[in-house]
């Protein structure tokens, strides 16, 4: 299996060794030692170390350039869904009698209870797998799932149903806050051939390394970020469904602004979210995949690369934004390839927004928004197909839509606009139902004078117009005259 990889994006994946364990308090605890064979190789190619990643300065867009690379992301055992059961340890939970794991093996869990947590406290080279086969677990305050220390740990599903769930406000664990259902201090895959429902009133799925999904069918609802990671989440398979009042993917590490990337290479993804859908503090890139994103905003990184996939976002923020999140990487969005549908709501919101530099070289691009694109640096288009409010262009202009609600002008700029040569009249679409504004240019574009009817040819220079309303409002057609 070959996944398209930057060599930036791989270098944020890369992750340090396992971090120190803490102690816990449990009331009766279940204790297995006994060790499992079975291993794999876990090591990330690191072929392009040396791009510069991570050093600090800046990483232009000619540094993030794409190749093929056999799984950068996901090791053969992260992608079998399947556990290999010989030897395996099982368990059938019971009421408020928590189970410790401190060897590696494959642990098999079963049953329903209630507060009850699986703790994993096993060395910095073992390998844990849990096999969820018909579990289900109510906590009050504490996690379901509680990796202190391993080198990985594999949440994997058989073909059944599993929930878990936290109900009540997360205990702190000294100076530990495992705030999700489950919180792993080291890296974290989920895979299978089942479901697992999570349930939250904090985060629902939480790594301080890497946490990948692969497989299964995944549903959480929670408060807080859905699926959450200090230094990368990479997706490489399987159908999750995420509802929650804040992130639905967010990777960010606090000590480490080139960390926080997100890989996105297959699955199907439908995120509802009150803040935003994806969010990788250094990178984001999505290379395949089925994603419908519902949020504030679709997509957000420094650098946001996609090249397939097919996504559909409905924001009302910003649809795909590459802000200032990290200083290791220029922001930029780099389009290559994908089917990508972008639906913005009225005010002030921006189909695609660049804090730097803004490239279309493939794929279809298909925005309805008063604003299709802001861009701080150079916008560049070589390739692809770019639908802007139903209209197929050639260009990558801010120029808004016919009929479009809300809105008004970023920062007093002016959008891109239709235009012509002094005292020539614009031909206004029927539908807009409106005569325009005017005004006179010579002092600026903030005081308005309404047009009173008269002819266009006492504007000298040039004119354009575009779409304009307020929240509520028939759109308007605003035009502009410089002497």
């Amino acid at each position: 299996m070959k996944f398209k990889k930057c060599s930036a994006l791989l270098l944020a994946a890369l992750m340090a060794g396992a971090l120190t364990a803490c102690g816990t308090s449990a009331a009766q605890v279940q204790s297995a030692d006994q060790a499992s064979a079975g291993s794999a190789q876990e090591t990330i190619n690191a072929a392009f170390a040396g791009s510069g990643f991570g050093s600090g300065e800046g990483v232009s867009a000619d540094a993030l350039s794409c190749e093929t690379a056999e799984n950068d992301w996901f090791t053969d055992r992260d992608l079998d869904q399947t556990p290999d059961l010989t030897g395996a340890t099982a368990y059938t939970v019971q009421d408020g009698r928590d189970i410790e794991i401190t060897a590696a093996g494959v642990y098999v869990l079963t049953g329903t209870a209630q507060n009850v947590t699986v703790v994993v406290s096993a060395g910095e080279e073992d390998k844990v797998q849990l096999v969820l086969d018909g579990l289900s677990l109510t906590n009050e305050d504490a996690p379901c799932v509680y990796v202190k220390s391993a080198d990985k740990v594999f949440v994997t599903t058989t073909d059944s149903e599993n929930s878990l769930a936290v109900t009540g406000a997360f205990t702190a664990d000294g100076d530990t806050n495992p705030d999700a259902v489950i919180f792993s201090r080291d890296d974290l895959v989920l895979n299978g051939t089942g479901t697992l429902t999570v349930a939250s009133t904090e985060n629902g799925v939480s790594s301080k390394d890497d946490l990948k999904v692969t497989g299964g069918t995944l549903v959480i609802d929670c408060a807080a970020d859905a699926l959450e990671a200090n230094d990368a989440i990479a997706v490489a398979d399987g159908t999750v469904t995420i509802t929650t009042e804040k992130d639905g993917l967010h990777a960010e590490n606090d000590e480490d602004d080139a960390q926080g990337a997100v890989y996105i290479a297959g699955g199907t993804l439908t995120v509802t979210a009150g803040s935003d859908a994806i969010q990788g503090t250094s990178s984001v890139q999505i290379d395949g995949g089925t994603l419908a994103l519902t949020a504030g905003e679709g997509v957000e990184g420094t650098y946001v690369q996609i090249n397939g996939g097919t996504i559909r976002i409905s924001a009302s923020d910003d649809g795909i934004n590459a802000a200032r999140k990290s200083a290791s990487v220029s922001p930029a969005v780099e389009i290559n390839g994908g089917e990508i549908t972008i639906v913005m709501g009225g005010g002030d919101t921006d189909a695609i927004d660049s804090n730097g530099d803004l490239t279309i070289t493939g794929g279809t691009v298909d925005i309805t928004a008063n604003s299709p694109f802001d861009c701080d640096g150079t916008a560049s288009r070589t390739g692809g197909t770019l639908i802007v409010n139903g209209t197929e262009t050639e260009e990558i202009t801010s120029q808004f839509g016919g009929g479009m609600m809300g809105g008004g002008f970023r920062n007093g700029q002016r959008p891109g606009w239709s235009g012509g040569d002094a005292g020539t009249a614009p031909e206004l679409p029927e539908e807009w139902g409106r005569r325009p504004e005017a005004r006179q240019s010579d002092d600026g574009w903030d005081n308005w004078e309404d047009w009173d009817g008269g002819g266009w040819e006492d504007f000298g220079g040039s004119w354009g117009y575009g779409a304009y309303g307020g929240a509520g409002t028939a759109s308007a057609v605003t035009a502009y005259g410089e002497a």
